[in-house]
């Protein structure tokens, strides 16, 4: 088990449940476009969101944007030290910086005193993309060995300073190398991790890429914290987060969807249903298992496990609770017959 941190009043390790984050794409000088996507996330089932702060007028507003924010925030610094400062002290609920990127020694102290003066854990954030150019030299290239080692030599640098209240994430847009390298890292250290795929590119692979890499580590029981991070609407990434976590068998909450791939026995839109199904029902918390499936030969039978169920015929379907058929109808009546159904249970 991995100690523990808080981030606001979110716990993250210590066996506490996987936490899902994201980031904000909005500018951070936009107030009130930044409180509109945080409300955005937090209704899509986010805990815990990430802004940039690259300036001083950013940092400023990041102030007041954590007045008003429903869910704790992260700031997110880069080489001015000065900034993680002026966010901690504007209310950050954790901040996340490279100490590699922000200066000398004495300026990663000033970061580690204000943050545990007012109790603000730290998340070092290593990539791939960023590393030291004598870990470069020493390894060739961003390999797992590479990125453990520059987390381990700013935990130590921390540590130093008397903190201790860190969380580590080790990234790369390579998925076999952040699997081995958050692999590393666990068979050493009970720091909480955070774990992603970086760089994902366009929303398919990101989503594969994504799956793939934290799918694997949340199987192996690593990672506290995940990010989806996708080229695309941040609630987009929240979604994939919770699909992933239901998936890896970690969270309950919200609907499960299973569907046949179609066949030749098909004889409704199968395609449009599914897609229908999943938009009316990606809000909904209950924990239950909805089948979609093409035809009334095979579908109960081999949906028999889901909670509630549709199979079709040929312009007409079928509606079945836990693989018994309960109603006929015609095919347009399926779908608000199915909700009417799921909003009762």
């Amino acid at each position: 088990m991995t100690r523990q941190i808080h981030v606001g009043s979110v716990p993250i390790g210590g066996g506490a449940p996987v936490v899902i984050q994201s980031m904000l794409n909005t500018k951070t000088t936009d107030i009130p476009g930044c409180l509109r996507q945080i409300g955005q996330l937090q209704a899509a089932g986010c805990q815990i969101v990430r802004l940039a702060v690259p300036n001083l007028e950013a940092a400023r507003a990041f102030a007041q944007i954590c007045k008003e924010s429903p869910l704790p925030l992260v700031a997110d610094i880069h080489f001015d030290y000065q900034l993680a400062i002026a966010a901690a002290e504007g209310g950050a609920s954790k901040i996340r910086i490279n100490p590699g990127n922000i200066g000398g020694e004495d300026r990663v102290k000033a970061v580690v005193d204000v943050c545990k003066d007012k109790g603000i854990p730290i998340r070092i954030g290593v990539n791939g993309g960023s590393l030291d150019k004598k870990l470069l030299e020493k390894y060739g290239h961003p390999t797992a060995e590479a990125l453990v080692e520059s987390a381990f030599s700013h935990l130590e640098l921390l540590e130093k300073f008397g903190f201790y209240e860190t969380c580590v994430s080790m990234k790369s847009s390579a998925v076999p190398t952040m699997v081995q390298a958050a692999r590393l890292f666990r068979a050493r250290c009970d720091y909480p991790i955070h774990i992603g795929v970086t760089e994902t590119g366009p929303v398919r692979q990101g989503l594969i890429k994504s799956a793939m890499g934290i799918g694997a580590l949340l199987l192996d029981g690593i990672g506290d914290t995940i990010r989806v991070s996708l080229t695309d609407d941040p609630v987009e990434e929240v979604y994939a987060a919770k699909d992933i976590l239901k998936a890896a068998g970690l969270r309950r909450e919200g609907v499960n969807i299973v569907s046949c791939p179609t066949c030749g026995r098909t004889r409704i839109d199968l395609i449009g249903l599914v897609n229908r199904v999943d938009e009316a029902l990606k809000d909904c918390k209950k924990p239950i298992t909805v089948a979609v499936m093409g035809c009334v030969v095979n579908g109960p039978g081999e949906a028999r496990e889901a909670d509630i169920g549709v199979a079709g015929g040929d312009g007409w379907g079928m509606i079945f609770v836990k693989g018994e058929p309960v109603e006929k109808l015609p095919y347009d009546e399926l779908l608000p017959a199915l909700l009417k159904r799921i909003e009762a249970m």
